[in-house]
């Protein structure tokens, strides 16, 4: 009898510790909107192929925002489908990142454990709206610590984030152009990569989920390519893939994941992703004084705009 509830016990045990890996997993797949185990684990080995500490941390504030859901007692089928994961991911990404000191990793784990929270709270408040919540609790949570340097000695930004003046600033516009690293870079930001063999892997990882993700995935970082240097943008900037990822992840929002049936999905998930350029040069206008990072705002936006709007204009 003690052997065969030993044996019980154990299968517990490994069922529960699948769950949990699958669910975190499947946390990673969703900071691109796609419930998908596998592609959360390419993901997460494109990561660990640039960085591998970033790699823990991605994996580690995966885990810890399925297990608050979970713990807190909030809907199975929502923990199950990873999202209550990837806020926390991203929140424990950049908190790594955009900080120094040696005691960053454990406010990185600190903020992807108060990202599911966050994350509750704004499910509950946007509800009624029927608009999805995206990544929005990771952007204010991790522009909220990030701010924080400027008064408490524990948390210190990193010296890449230099606050500047707008009456100084100058915009240059010259410099290489590299289509192919745009093409790359604009993918493996959307997870603050910067490597074009970990950019493939997350391709991969998205044609894996469907090839309709991938495909729309290519048109959404065309645009934001195309777009952002036709609007004059700095090149730099451009072909580092800070105007790419966004767009990707609003014509996956907007044509995919959010299109309910409509028409012009794919036409309006173009526009909304070509929207992003400006958006993004404003949104970092703005924070240019602080010197803090646009993140995913510019995804946020324009997707409630065109989400938003859909419920007026049924066929947009």
């Amino acid at each position: 009898m003690i052997t065969i509830q030993k044996i019980k016990r154990n299968a517990v045990n490994k069922s529960s510790f699948a769950w949990l890996i699958t669910s975190s997993l499947k946390g990673i797949s969703q900071v691109i909107l796609i419930e998908n185990a596998v592609t959360g684990f390419i993901i997460l080995v494109a990561i660990l192929i640039s960085s591998i500490a970033l790699g823990i941390i991605t994996l580690l504030s995966a885990i810890i925002g399925t297990l608050i859901a979970k713990i807190g007692g909030a809907d199975l089928d929502s923990i199950n489908q990873g999202l209550y994961g990837y806020n926390s991911v991203l929140t424990g990404m950049a908190l790594s990142l955009f900080l120094s000191g040696d005691d960053r990793w454990v406010i990185a784990l600190i903020g992807a454990a108060i990202a599911a929270i966050f994350s509750a709270m704004f499910i509950h408040l946007m509800k009624n709206t029927g608009l999805p919540v995206l990544t929005f609790p990771y952007i204010i949570l991790t522009w909220s610590l990030l701010l924080t340097s400027y008064r408490l000695t524990a948390f210190k930004l990193s010296p890449a984030l230099v606050p500047q003046s707008l009456t100084k600033w100058k915009l240059n516009i010259e410099g290489e152009t590299d289509w192919f690293d745009g093409s790359m870079n604009g993918i493996g930001q959307v997870f603050f990569l910067d490597n074009n063999l970990s950019a493939i892997l997350i391709f991969i990882a998205i044609f894996w989920a469907g090839w309709k993700f991938g495909v729309y995935a290519i048109i959404g970082n065309a645009a934001g390519l195309v777009s952002s240097y036709l609007h004059g943008g700095e090149h730099s900037l451009i072909f580092m893939g800070l105007y790419g990822y966004n767009a990707i992840l609003t014509i996956i929002a907007v044509s995919i994941v959010f299109k309910e049936n409509q028409r012009f999905a794919l036409l309006s998930g173009i526009i909304a992703a070509c929207l992003t350029v400006p958006i993004t040069a404003s949104v970092d206008t703005w924070l240019l004084p602080y010197g803090l990072p646009a993140l995913t705002m510019p995804f946020v936006l324009c997707s409630w705009l065109f989400l938003g709007a859909r419920k007026v204009l049924t066929s947009l």
